[in-house]
């Protein structure tokens, strides 16, 4: 497993403990806020193609919420705080191997050799 990899795994794991204790009183949202991270992370574990893109696009959620909640109910803004850091930890971390491969070396040669053709 790459670093990003398991930065991404490590990042949705946290995020579904958090969720999970943030939101022990009410099991509803309990499984809404927890459920999701965790298929995440178990989709990055079993090395699932699709398991970043579907975690970046989900974290953009995460991030929303993390700002609403961290701006209108200031006794759960820590929490909300470490929404949004593990939010974007995880849009980084999705993020990271298509932008290495976007700006990688061999594929600037690759870009330009194929545009004097």
């Amino acid at each position: 497993m790459t670093t990003a990899r398991r930065i991404l795994f490590a990042a949705l794991v946290l995020l579904a403990v958090l969720d999970l204790a943030w939101f022990w009183h009410e099991p509803l949202a309990r499984i809404v806020f927890t459920l999701p991270p965790a298929l995440c992370a178990l989709g990055v574990w079993m090395h699932r193609r699709t398991a970043g893109f579907w975690s970046g696009v989900l974290a953009l959620l995460w991030f929303s919420h993390g700002v609403m909640v961290a701006w209108t109910r200031p006794p759960e803004r820590l929490q909300a705080s470490a929404e949004i850091m593990l939010a974007l930890a995880v849009i980084l971390a999705a993020s990271i191997p298509g932008m290495r491969a976007r700006f990688s070396k061999g594929n600037a040669a690759q870009r330009k050799a194929g545009s004097k053709d």
